[in-house]
């Protein structure tokens, strides 16, 4: 919109799902920015796609700002540029890396997207030579040497490429949002991955002696609590719920059946409450608000997770968790006890996670359609599933017995 800008409508500016513009009647080619984040930025245009950043609101005054835009404006009408752009200068106002994502990427970020924590972390670990620097003064070169020093390391191809992916999106938002003309990253190729990989799942060997080592603990959990009762028991002092009849010993057993029968995420069956469990129709209810890819989908229960849930509800208390934490909130962390469990079982290089990928592995195996397949996991696009393509029972052998 165009209409003379005062300080009183700078201050009623408010934030829209996407960012816009308010013209200066005043000064023509003068312009205020407002970002969905609220960010507020003075900016100039002095022809098609030819803006600048003359600085923050709160860092420049508004009568500061119209100056330095007559000033862009007069060059530009002199010389066909503002000088302060031909001569490559780069404006005070314009942010470091660090503020430039703290108060105005983040924001807008946490916003639009889920894991932000994730991100936040990489770029906060990773980054830290650059964040100092002013936006425009950042180049691939930079970046080229962090890169480098990552893969000194001894960080992986695909660990290197997500890290990098974090920033570029920084510095995509920046060009979008006016602030620098050229992506740093632009000709900086990503680093070749095998897209296949080697999937991770269990042998059968290693399955057998995972339910054993789960076995065992709970063995074990049921003999010390014996123990400590009898100790009780012979100091008059009460006694603690006997381990003896129960199914389930704590939360770790009915988790790792769970996530090996429904390839769910770890967060996912974290955030599952009993709601989302349908005994009835026999399904569980995976919510858009908790996947990865905000789509809501809907698992079958085999006979095993049917029956696991059905004795866990009894113990699991009054919690809307389905597996809830100490406090009855939302459990946050399983990885000493899996850790424990793995070293039980005597499995290496088997990570949680790893379980999502021996349900799709098991399921191809058996002949299930990989679009099936790519259902019951929750991937966005068939791209992600086809990993799994090769472990289908005869198809490439069936395949070159045509020729």
């Amino acid at each position: 919109m165009k209409t003379k800008i005062t300080q009183k409508l700078i201050g009623s500016l408010a934030a829209d799902a996407k960012s816009y513009r308010v013209h200066d009647t005043v000064q023509p080619g003068f312009f205020i920015r407002v970002l969905p984040s609220g960010h507020k930025s003075y900016m100039v245009t002095w022809g098609r796609n030819k803006n600048a950043t003359l600085g923050r609101v709160g860092v420049l005054t508004l009568e500061q700002a119209r100056t330095e835009a007559a000033q862009y404006l007069a060059d530009a009408h002199a010389h066909g540029e503002p000088l302060a752009v031909a001569q490559g200068r780069k404006g005070i106002a314009l942010p470091s890396l660090r503020e430039f994502i703290d108060d105005i990427y983040m924001p807008w970020f946490k916003a639009h997207h889920k894991g932000h924590e994730k991100t936040l972390h990489t770029l906060d670990n990773n980054f830290e030579a650059i964040m100092p620097r002013r936006l425009g003064d950042i180049t691939g070169r930079d970046l080229e040497q962090i890169r480098t020093g990552w893969m000194q390391a001894g960080n992986k191809p695909s660990t290197v490429n997500r890290k990098m992916g974090s920033i570029s999106g920084v510095f995509s938002r920046a060009i979008e949002w006016d602030y620098i003309a050229e992506h740093p990253l632009a000709k900086l190729k990503q680093l070749k991955v095998d897209s296949n990989g080697v999937i991770r799942y269990l042998s059968t060997q290693e399955s057998r002696r995972l339910r054993e080592a789960l076995n065992a603990r709970q063995d074990e959990a049921r003999t010390e609590r014996n123990t400590a009762n009898k100790w009780r028991a012979d100091r008059g002092e009460k006694e603690l719920p006997s381990l003896i009849e129960v199914q389930f010993t704590d939360h770790l057993k009915p988790m790792v059946l769970v996530s090996l029968n429904t390839g769910m995420r770890r967060g996912e069956l974290f955030d599952l409450k009993w709601p989302a469990v349908n005994f009835d129709t026999r399904t569980l209810t995976v919510s858009g608000d908790t996947t990865k890819t905000s789509d809501t989908r809907h698992i079958p229960m085999s006979k095993e997770v049917f029956g696991v849930l059905d004795e866990w509800r009894k113990l699991s208390g009054d919690s809307q968790y389905v597996f809830p934490g100490q406090d009855g909130g939302r459990f946050e962390d399983v990885k000493s006890a899996w850790l424990n469990l793995l070293a039980r079982a005597q499995i290496d290089a088997f990570r949680w996670h790893d379980m999502r990928h021996d349900f799709a592995s098991r399921l191809v195996m058996a002949g299930v359609p990989l679009n099936t397949v790519r259902d019951l996991l929750g991937h966005a696009d068939i791209k992600m599933t086809l990993r799994y393509a090769h472990l289908a029972p005869g198809t490439k052998a069936a395949a070159v017995e045509l020729i």
